[in-house]
């Protein structure tokens, strides 16, 4: 049989987020890895041109990109479960990573390494950017959802914006300051 690696990425589509909670409007995995793509590129671009950084932006973004491949095998587990306890945290890391090599077993042989460099970079500051890209986005979906008259999330962006706050990241304090209330506008106010 041939490869099956991109086909069961493209089912990212079906893996709702959010599983917990009610939703206006539901949320799949992969427009999810597109968001935090795009916000993870703005990060690294505020990085270098403000902060003095020198980001790889390349490998930033691919990292996003592909940052929750592994809920293909695994699903989408809500943040209160998965990070419960220690313990909860840490066996799930190890699901992760097992799920990870599942799906980068259906590549050939000479594309392995590269896959599982873009799956689970080593890079501390790639990670970072894309955990704060990651609690951005969830931010996003909470205020859309809030706007949208439902209550539900407003807790839930406090929690993410207070732990982005805790990250004392220039770059995404940044993207806060300079983004964040446009996504309260309609299309007519912007």
């Amino acid at each position: 049989m041939k490869s099956r690696f991109f086909s069961l990425l493209f089912r990212m589509k079906y893996i709702n987020r959010w599983a917990l909670m009610r939703n206006v409007r539901y949320e799949n995995l992969k427009e999810h890895s597109f968001d935090v793509a795009v916000i993870t590129h703005a990060l690294c671009v505020i990085g270098n041109k403000e902060n003095g950084k020198n980001y790889n932006i390349e490998k930033a973004v691919v990292y996003a990109l592909y940052h929750d491949a592994s809920e293909i095998f695994t699903g989408d587990m809500p943040t209160p479960i998965k990070y419960y306890n220690p313990n909860i945290k840490s066996v799930y890391k190890d699901i992760e990573r097992e799920a990870e090599e599942r799906l980068i077993s259906y590549l050939p042989d000479e594309l392995k390494k590269d896959y599982r460099s873009a799956l689970n970079p080593e890079e501390e500051d790639v990670l970072r950017l894309v955990k704060a890209a990651d609690r951005i986005a969830a931010i996003i979906k909470c205020r859309e959802e809030t706007e949208a008259g439902n209550k539900e999330f407003s807790d839930a962006e406090r929690t993410q914006l207070k732990a982005l706050k805790e990250m004392k990241l220039y770059e995404a304090d940044r993207f806060i300051e300079l983004y964040l209330e446009s996504f309260s506008l309609s299309i007519d106010r912007m």
